[in-house]
């Protein structure tokens, strides 16, 4: 069996960052997926940007990539101006040329299920853990129009397991933004990658504790746009914007 892991939402909490890694050395991952939303919100974007791409084997983008990229070719954001330009002065030319680069959906193949991988936003919705499951349901389709046995999203902030009549409904949640329970996490898979035939698959959330102080500190360092806001969150999972 193999064992893959995904993750989303850095958004430049490097502390979180890095008891993620420490716990991808004690487990050994065969292979890692990012998620989408490396950046925006915390203070480190260029550094959670330069971990994904050294840490994972295929990624997708989310809604704060993609809103970096369009930031930097368009003019700022006449309402919060300050915000796109921190995040693209500090992420750069060749970060954001990466990012655009990036596609929005991807799939999986693992003991029989082909799931479907999206951030949520922008190319679908923001798949919460209090959506009903009829609600849920579109998220198994991908923008082509095909069905799928599952679907991994991320976006929410808040990780899942659920089961329904179509499938598997899962999100990783955050590495560095978590709402509800403050710690990093993501999702692990244990089953057979690349195989049609339906067989046995482990799916778990991994909940890793973090010096969240820290996180908040850092941000104290930085002309970080929303700081309180940021800092509220990782420091009480509360969303505070």
């Amino acid at each position: 069996m193999s064992k893959i892991l995904f993750l989303a939402d850095l958004h430049g909490n490097m502390p979180a960052t890095l008891a993620l890694e420490k716990e991808l050395e004690r487990i050994k991952p065969d292979d890692v997926w990012f998620l989408g939303d490396a950046v925006g919100k915390g203070p480190e974007n260029d550094k959670t940007v330069d971990w994904v791409r050294s840490h994972c084997r295929h990624f997708i983008a989310g809604n704060w990539d993609d809103g970096c990229v369009k930031a930097s070719k368009a003019s700022r954001n006449p309402d919060d101006p300050a915000q796109d330009e921190f995040y693209v002065e500090q992420l750069g030319k060749e970060r954001l040329k990466w990012l655009e680069s990036l596609p929005f959906e991807d799939e999986v193949l693992i003991s029989g299920i082909n799931f479907r991988l999206i951030h949520g936003r922008p190319v679908d919705q923001n798949y919460h853990p209090y959506l009903s499951m009829e609600q849920l349901e579109s998220g198994f389709t991908d923008t082509k129009g095909v069905l799928h046995g599952g679907f991994i999203s991320a976006d929410c902030h808040m990780p899942y397991i659920k089961e329904m009549a179509l499938g598997y409904a899962i999100n990783t949640g955050s590495v560095g933004n978590s709402l509800g329970v403050t710690r990093c996490h993501a999702l692990v898979i244990e089953g057979e990658l690349g195989s049609k035939e339906l067989s046995p698959i482990s799916m778990t959330i991994l909940s890793i504790p973090y010096d969240n102080k820290l996180a908040a500190e850092i941000a104290d360092k930085y002309p970080l746009p929303n700081k309180e806001a940021y800092k509220t969150e990782v420091l009480t999972g509360k969303y505070s914007r």
